[in-house]
């Protein structure tokens, strides 16, 4: 988890690279608009976060798959109380870093994920 150089102070799509940037995390949607409209999809900083979004909601998405698998062998193991936890320790867990992936956007860090972060930089410095 590291962080890169801080993003451009503006952008000429009439929203700042720091609010687009939280905006693509808090409706992952506006991800996808953001890299294939101009001028967002030219600015290295809207890139990154975007892709990162995406590739936090297609991890949470494969973590919520292997969850459910988890939690039906638990089920059948009785074990079920254990598999509440889990998902209550999983939810805590993407909600915190959500929130903290928005906050490092809006105050224009690149902030990377652990296994994403790196992908993700590689992928905005393509134009």
């Amino acid at each position: 988890m590291g962080q890169s150089p801080q993003a451009p102070s503006s952008s000429s799509g009439g929203l700042e690279p720091n609010v687009a940037a939280l905006l693509g995390y808090l409706f992952w949607p506006l991800a996808i608009v953001w890299l294939v409209v101009d001028p967002y999809k030219q600015d290295r900083f809207i890139r990154f976060h975007s892709f990162q979004a995406l590739g936090m909601v297609v991890a949470m998405f494969a973590l919520w798959i292997g969850f459910i698998v988890l939690s039906i062998i638990l089920g059948v193991a009785g074990l079920g109380a254990v598999a509440g936890i889990l998902w209550l320790l999983f939810g805590l867990a993407f909600f915190v870093l959500w929130i903290l992936l928005m906050v490092k956007a809006y105050q224009k860090q690149m902030w990377k994920l652990p296994v994403l972060g790196n992908f993700c930089e590689q992928q905005a410095n393509k134009v």
